[in-house]
């Protein structure tokens, strides 16, 4: 007989999946001045659709508590010694530090909403959720507006590390927690969008990332003067508009290495740099470590897992 072929097990690479990690030194400084991000900070936020063959064991935990909300599919969790099933409808939250798998099942994956986070208010949550739910399981209604919450989040994270954006998704997926403590009580309104300059401006700017923008060229876009535009987008961001398309870029780098083959110097003709030894400087000052040890890492991290 011909031996049973090896399962596969991966932590990411699933077709259509999300996900943004926040640098720790972006986060860590902005936490330290301000106490909103103290008290709640994501540190990791994702979605996997149908995540075939999805697996994660940590032997010794992590320093973040992680959420996994299922909307389709099922799954198994294990924390320390108890094992929870998991299907559609279902959300976990795995404390932190505590030892933890969790897998997609082969013949019905799932799709799941997942978040990393931590915070000093972070384990009253936990015990609120304990003391409602009995478990820190529990299932909740299908609600569209609990995922357009999630989008929310994400989208303001991708365009960029603002001080105004961590906060705006701090506060927001303590929101989105809420959703699931008090299921009874969530109720999301619509809310009209009518985007300013700075926005405007963001967008531009994304949509661009694979080419070289000057102030000028970003100011003329918004039709306002490169003076006057820098002075309100800084205002409002906290960083000089070309500093912030450069995280923009070293973000959409970050992903290009996790989600694509692409070599270091492909990815920086990609977002328009022509020349690799600026793309590598220019990431390593934002990211604090080089692409290709960044790269690398990624590739250990992966190999190491079963």
């Amino acid at each position: 007989m011909n031996p049973s072929p090896p399962v596969i097990k991966k932590k990411e690479g699933f077709n259509g999946q999300k996900a943004i990690v926040i640098p720790r030194g972006i986060l860590h400084k902005a936490s330290s001045q301000h106490p909103i991000l103290a008290g709640i900070q994501l540190t990791d936020i994702g979605f996997y659709p149908k995540a075939k063959f999805h697996y994660r064991e940590r032997n010794k935990g992590i320093d973040q508590y992680i959420l996994l909300y299922c909307v389709g599919g099922k799954g198994e969790v294990s924390i320390e010694e108890s094992s929870y099933l998991i299907g559609t409808g279902s959300f976990i939250v795995i404390p932190a530090e505590k030892v933890h798998s969790y897998s997609s099942n082969e013949q019905q994956p799932w799709t799941i909403y997942w978040a990393h986070f931590k915070g000093d208010q972070v384990p009253s949550i936990v015990s609120l959720l304990l003391k409602r739910q009995k478990s820190l399981q529990g299932t909740v209604q299908y609600d569209e507006s609990r995922i357009k919450l999630f989008d929310d989040i994400y989208l303001n994270l991708e365009r960029g590390y603002s001080t105004d954006n961590l906060c705006y998704a701090s506060m927001s997926f303590w929101h989105f927690l809420s959703s699931f403590i008090f299921e009874e009580k969530f109720n999301y309104a619509l809310k009209k969008n009518v985007l300013n300059p700075v926005e405007i401006s963001i967008d531009y700017m994304q949509k661009n990332l694979h080419t070289t923008l000057t102030l000028e060229g970003i100011a003329n876009a918004v039709n306002l003067s490169a003076s006057h535009f820098s002075a309100i987008f800084k205002e409002q961001t906290g960083l000089a508009p070309i500093k912030y398309f450069n995280q923009l870029k070293v973000q959409k780098a970050c992903q290009y290495i996790q989600l694509t083959s692409l070599r270091i110097k492909e990815i920086s003709a990609a977002l328009g740099i022509d020349d690799p030894y600026y793309f590598s400087r220019m990431f390593s000052k934002i990211m604090g470590i080089s692409p290709q040890d960044y790269k690398f890492r990624k590739e250990i991290k992966k190999d190491s897992k079963l």
